[in-house]
């Protein structure tokens, strides 16, 4: 990990605007390996810690966000029950820049092109800190899971499959 200053995000110049703590974890990033759990590995971090932003459109409420562990899946009725739709369809990945101005693999929950209804997996509130996207392929950010919510003004809720 270099020891040079990170670049600035629009999620990170929203946390500082808030005086929200975080500290930054860079990683490489490759289109072959972009999945979550991929970012745990690299980072040497329990996959319960490390959060993946999915966007979905319900057919109600349009554009919604949800947090979920890497390692877990969005559970498509659970997502519409608490998001107030009948149903959720995660959105093609060709649209997520031009709609939250982030890559796959760089979306973050916070600084998005406009604020949607945003949900966390309710497992993310028994943790002190959990890792998102800070907004960039490649870089992590550390954060208070309240803090977070605090931000983009989150609902928890059971969002993944139960195995």
């Amino acid at each position: 990990m270099s020891k040079e200053k990170h670049k600035k995000t629009n999620a990170l110049r929203i946390l500082d605007t808030h005086h929200i703590a975080y500290t930054i974890d860079e990683y490489e990033w490759s289109e072959e390996r972009g999945q979550g759990v991929h970012v745990a590995d690299e980072l040497g971090l329990d996959e319960k810690e490390v959060f993946k932003t999915l966007v979905g459109k319900g057919d109600k409420t349009g554009y919604v966000v949800f947090c979920i562990p890497v390692a877990e899946e969005l559970d498509m009725k659970q997502a519409a029950r608490v998001s107030g739709n009948k149903s959720v369809e995660l959105i093609p990945v060709k649209d997520l820049l031009g709609l939250t101005g982030y890559l796959r693999g760089g979306c973050s929950p916070v600084g998005m092109k406009k604020q949607f209804p945003t949900y966390f997996d309710e497992s993310m509130q028994t943790q002190d800190a959990v890792y998102v996207s800070a907004g960039l392929r490649g870089m992590q950010m550390h954060i208070n899971p309240l803090d977070l919510q605090s931000v983009v003004n989150a609902e928890f809720a059971p969002l993944t499959i139960k195995h």
